[in-house]
């Protein structure tokens, strides 16, 4: 799950550890909310060029986009998957998406938080006397 988009998993939900059947349960109903935001409403920059000069890179970007709005721009897109797109963005309420988020990433916290840590061994202190 994190090999590829480990940066965008951690920077949701924190570095806790996620180990019971309640947490997964919890991170799957993040996830889809999770999705329509980064699909729909966060821009991103696509690497075009990248050339180097010595020591020094100079990169050149294409002006952010969704990759919503890519998708529907893209040649190869039928009429009907862009229409049922269109009609997924119009249902979309930034506000809310966003608190609905953050509501479950605090119960996911919450719930990671509550759970009983393992018992502590006791230190074996005669090892050295």
């Amino acid at each position: 799950m994190e090999q590829k988009n480990w940066a965008r998993v951690r920077e949701l939900v924190g570095y806790l550890r996620y180990d019971t059947a309640a947490e997964l349960d919890k991170l799957n109903e993040i996830w889809d909310p999770d999705r329509t935001s980064t699909n729909y409403l966060l821009p991103q920059q696509k690497l075009l060029e990248k050339h180097r000069h010595g020591a020094k890179v100079t990169k050149k970007h294409d002006a952010p986009a969704t990759p919503h709005q890519r998708a529907v721009r893209h040649q190869a897109m039928r009429k009907r998957p862009v229409i049922a797109m269109n009609a997924a963005f119009k249902r979309i309420k930034p506000g809310a998406l966003s608190r609905q988020i953050l509501a479950l990433t605090g119960e996911l916290e919450t719930l990671a938080l509550a759970k009983k840590t393992a018992p502590a061994k006791p230190v074996n202190r005669t090892w050295n006397a």
